[in-house]
């Protein structure tokens, strides 16, 4: 049983050799590795054309810069086989991993993502991220950010996968829909997990599977003027795309906390007017955003998203 792996590359030259050498490990698992370069102006497709490996590996070259979303979908759309492991390319996986995704999620047909155990790649005792959490104020946490790896040995549920090493079903994609197009980047790995919610399914941690990660290797520093304006954005489009109006009422008193506490936090690091910008842009540009249409038959999922999102929020002001 082999898997399609997508990795949407800009200007990663310096990441693909560790990447490709990594893949390596597992490649009698791998089906087929998809690069969608998105308008490098460096050496990578050069590198990519010009390399041997031990699986084919496509090459889709986009003229400018696409965006994570579009380029993962353009991946996923040409995939040939039935998991898709979408990864960055500033990653290296452990040997066996690749197994440990489809032993997990051939198991059971629930399950819609796993997410691999990504540890930091500077220091590989610690977590990076196991599983993003989503709350009632709008706000998204990695679970296990800088806690050691060993305190995550088990299987558990998570709210949503990292789009950064997740393995998805490509039926259960075509089913719900892929990764939105207008995000471009951030918040739609957790805007997939609510709509996969929706509809039933479940989102795992697969500790089994290890991938280090640099992180941030493309977009810049944790916090810059693109970053801060896009997830402000993207986050009213995930509130006003998924919540039906009786949840969003509900709701309301924790969102405009939520994202008045962004506000003022994003403040004082210097980006409180970019972070208000990403919220009028999101507000005025909502109708171009397809909400999921409320079927009664997902009644009782709705409330168990109510439901985590409630207990999520409590772990969050626990700490």
């Amino acid at each position: 049983m082999k898997v399609s792996v997508v990795t949407p590359n800009y200007n990663g030259e310096r990441f693909l050799k560790t990447f490709f050498e990594s893949l390596n490990n597992d490649s009698e698992l791998i089906g087929e590795v998809i690069i969608v370069d998105n308008g490098s102006t460096d050496n990578s497709k050069e590198y990519i054309k010009n390399s041997s490996f031990n699986f084919p590996v496509i090459l889709i070259e986009n003229e400018e810069n696409l965006g994570f979303s579009p380029a993962v979908n353009q991946g996923i759309s040409q995939a040939k086989y039935e998991y898709i492991f979408s990864l960055n390319n500033d990653t290296e996986i452990k040997k066996g991993s690749i197994k440990a995704l489809v032993d997990l999620i051939s198991s059971d047909n629930n399950i819609f993502s796993l997410q691999a155990k990504m540890l930091q790649y500077n220091n590989k005792d610690l977590i990076d991220d196991v599983g993003d959490e989503y709350n009632l104020l709008a706000w998204t946490k990695k679970t296990g950010e800088n806690h050691n790896s060993n305190e995550y040995t088990e299987v558990c549920e998570i709210f949503s996968a990292c789009a950064g090493a997740a393995m998805y079903k490509k039926s259960l994609l075509n089913e719900i829909g892929m990764f939105d197009n207008n995000f471009f980047a951030y918040m739609e790995d957790v805007d997939l997990a609510i709509r996969s919610r929706i509809n039933g399914y479940r989102n795992l941690l697969c500790p089994d599977a290890i991938v280090y990660h640099i992180g941030s290797a493309t977009s810049g520093s944790r916090y810059n003027e693109f970053k801060v304006r896009l997830a402000a954005r993207n986050n009213v489009w995930v509130v006003y795309k998924n919540l039906p109006v009786p949840l969003k009422i509900i709701n309301f008193i924790f969102l405009f906390l939520g994202f008045f506490i962004k506000y003022l936090f994003f403040l004082k690091k210097g980006f409180g007017s970019i972070y208000l910008a990403g919220i009028r842009e999101g507000l005025s540009t909502r109708s171009k955003i397809q909400k999921v249409k409320f079927e009664s038959k997902n009644t009782k999922n709705y409330f168990k998203i109510e439901y985590r999102l409630i207990i999520n929020t409590f772990k969050f002001l626990k700490k």
